[in-house]
């Protein structure tokens, strides 16, 4: 597996990231060992979890596997925003809630630090220059090395840059946004942002909670009873059946399948592929819940796609939208800088 800097800083990071939402839900801790022992194993050396996955357990099962091994080599990521109490301020990205977020997290994890710290959402209530001093006040004790965000629109991301540059506060490295063939609106205003402020970008869901993993073809009239497009119905995830039942999801399933079948891989494998090509990505972040998934998904990495079958993929997924981000939009910025 290559490594990449994470975004402008000095900090190397493989090209997939493992991602531990399964950890103690779909996956017991036996079976998360063996799939962060297959990654590394394979040459990943990034990690990433978040205080409430399965209510702090995933963080605990990477700390307890994290004991066994050298710390240094690995790139720890978690993240803090969303409460697992009751309590009026057990939510938010106040100052009260990250420090106490940061050192329940260094307690599960078991370790002296945090290699990368992200804020999981944006908070409306909390002024942006206190959650800003109080990431960079993380930095400055080296509880954390690194901070990012996490679903950040582009200009709260924007905004964020630009307090910190201000104030000489530590800047955000990186930003995990949702990106994949289903969702290409993060090449609007996110994406832009990114790679002119030189922040990485370590995607979520780059199958679309399955969607892209080869399952699903034209003429179903349901999801696979095993699938998370099944549970995603019942428990109100994005990803459900009714929100992406429709001609352009196997529009793009079609292209994607055709692909796939010309160069020989499997939809799965093509999909991560595309997503490691496009501009500004860093390390799409793969989960699994078995090692057999891990290593199909390890497979997307190692090999590229010609330009002609991205560009097959991109004219497939390629969104109709309107001003200002249609082609005659972009030709008058274009026109403005030449």
């Amino acid at each position: 597996m290559e490594y990449r800097y994470m975004g402008k800083t000095g900090l190397r990071v493989s090209e997939l990231c493992l991602g531990a939402m399964t950890f103690g839900r779909e996956a017991s801790e036996q079976d998360s060992f063996s799939i962060m022992d297959h990654f590394v194993n394979a040459g990943g050396n990034f990690i990433d979890t978040a205080d409430v996955y399965s209510q702090g357990i995933s963080e605990e099962i990477v700390g307890r596997w994290l004991k066994q091994k050298k710390r240094d080599d690995l790139v720890i990521a978690t993240k803090v925003r969303f409460g697992m109490g009751s309590g009026p301020n057990d939510v938010g990205l106040s100052r009260k809630h990250i420090m106490a977020g940061v050192e329940a997290s260094l307690r599960r994890l078991g370790t002296d630090y945090i290699d990368l710290y992200q804020v999981h959402a944006w908070d409306p209530k909390t002024p942006l220059e206190e959650t800003l001093s109080t990431l960079n006040e993380l930095v400055k004790r080296g509880w954390v090395r690194y901070i990012g965000a996490s679903n950040f629109r582009g200009w709260q991301l924007q905004k964020a840059v630009d307090l910190s540059k201000q104030n000489g506060w530590e800047s955000f490295a990186c930003l995990q946004p949702q990106y994949n063939l289903l969702c290409r609106a993060t090449e609007y205003e996110i994406l832009p942002v990114c790679v002119s402020e030189g922040i990485g970008v370590i995607p979520w869901s780059p199958l679309r909670g399955g969607w892209l993993s080869g399952k699903f073809h034209r003429g179903m009239e349901i999801p696979p009873e095993d699938s998370r497009v099944a549970q995603a119905d019942a428990k109100g995830w994005s990803e459900s059946w009714k929100n992406y039942n429709n001609d352009y999801t196997w529009k793009v399933l079609d292209a994607l399948y055709a692909v796939a079948e010309e160069v020989g891989k499997t939809p799965a494998q093509t999909a991560i592929n595309w997503l490691l090509q496009r501009e500004g990505v860093t390390a799409p972040i793969i989960g699994a819940r078995t090692i057999e998934q891990l290593a199909s998904n390890l497979s997307a990495s190692g090999w590229s796609l010609s330009d002609d079958h991205m560009n097959q993929l991109d004219e497939a997924t390629t969104l109709q939208v309107t001003y200002p981000y249609d082609s005659g939009a972009n030709r008058q910025q274009r026109a403005g800088r030449e």
